[in-house]
C-alpha cells in the first residue's frame, strides 16, 4: 500500500514539474490582425499631410498610404478607426485599435503607455503666421509676449510646446485642428506653432500664410507609429517599415505629399 502511494504520489509530483515547463502557447497581436482578417489603424484625420478627413469620407495622406501597404504586406482589410489627440492614448489602452498611424511625434510619456515603432521622419515646432506678420515671429521671444495670441490644437504636442514656452502670450485653444489655419487668416490669432512639415504644406496651399522660420525649428524630435506593448506585433512593424524606407516607397510617399523626403 505504501508503495502504491509512493508511486502516485511520484507520478503526481512529475505531472506538476513538467507541466510548469510545458511550452505555453504565445498569441502575440500579429497573429490576431492575420486571423481576423483587418488591420485596425487609429488615425486622427485633422493633421495635413499625414492624415486627412475628406467631405466625402475618406481618408488622404502620407501615413493613409503607409497603412494601406501595412495592411497589404498581411494580407488583410485595412480599417481606419477614427481616434482624436486627446483621446489617443486612451483609445489605445482600450484597445481600439491595433496601430496609430497620423504623424505621431515620440513622447516619453506615450512611451510608458504602450510602444513605438522605428522612427521614420524627423520634425520639429516652427511658427507660421499671415505673411504680412511672417518678420515678427523669428523666435519665442518675440512670440512670448502679451500682446500676441498664439493659437494651439489641444491634446498633442502642439499644446504641450505652447504651455512648456508660452507663458505671456494669450494661449487660444482652437478644438477643430481642420480650422485652426483658417481662424489664423481671420485675424482671431497672431501665430501657430506647430510641426515643420504641417507648416510647409498649410504655407504652401494659402497665399496668406507663411512659415516665420523657413528651414529652422525651435526643437527636433521623432516620428514613429504607436503600437500595444506587443515584441512580436512591434518587430514586424519595425521590419516592413525597414525595408519600405530602404525601398524608397516612404521617401516617394513623402515627396508626393510634401515635395520633400522624410529626411
Amino acid at each position: 500500500m505504501k508503495y502504491v502511494q509512493r508511486t502516485v504520489l511520484l507520478a503526481l509530483m512529475l505531472w506538476v514539474i513538467t507541466a510548469c515547463h510545458r511550452p505555453i502557447a504565445v498569441h502575440s497581436l500579429l497573429d490576431q490582425v492575420v486571423q481576423s482578417g483587418q488591420l485596425r489603424v487609429g488615425t486622427t484625420g485633422d493633421y495635413q499631410p499625414y492624415s486627412h478627413l475628406l467631405p466625402d469620407g475618406r481618408y488622404e495622406g502620407i501615413d493613409i498610404e503607409l497603412a494601406k501597404d501595412l495592411a497589404h504586406s498581411l494580407g488583410v482589410k485595412l480599417v481606419i478607426v477614427p481616434t482624436s489627440w486627446p483621446t489617443l492614448m486612451a483609445d489605445l489602452k482600450a484597445k481600439k485599435y491595433d496601430i496609430g498611424m497620423s504623424g505621431i511625434s515620440k513622447k516619453l510619456s506615450r512611451q510608458a503607455q504602450g510602444l513605438f515603432s522605428r522612427a521614420y521622419t524627423v520634425s520639429g515646432k516652427t511658427p507660421i503666421a499671415r505673411c504680412e506678420d511672417q518678420d515678427k515671429f523669428n523666435s519665442l521671444a518675440d512670440i512670448n509676449r502679451k500682446e500676441i495670441k498664439v493659437i494651439v490644437n489641444p491634446g498633442g504636442t502642439n499644446e504641450v510646446f505652447a504651455r512648456q514656452h508660452i507663458t505671456e502670450a494669450q494661449l487660444i485653444l482652437h478644438p477643430e485642428n481642420t480650422t485652426i489655419f483658417e481662424a489664423i487668416i481671420a485675424g482671431e490669432a497672431d501665430v501657430m506653432i506647430t510641426d515643420e512639415e504641417e507648416v510647409l504644406l498649410q504655407s504652401a496651399k494659402s497665399a496668406v500664410l507663411c512659415p516665420c522660420m523657413p528651414g529652422k525649428t525651435f526643437n527636433q524630435f521623432e516620428k514613429a507609429y504607436l503600437l500595444p506593448r506587443d515584441l512580436i506585433w512591434k518587430a514586424y512593424v519595425d521590419e516592413w517599415l525597414q525595408q519600405r524606407q530602404l525601398e524608397g516607397k516612404v521617401d516617394a510617399i513623402f515627396q508626393t505629399f510634401l515635395g520633400k523626403t522624410s529626411d
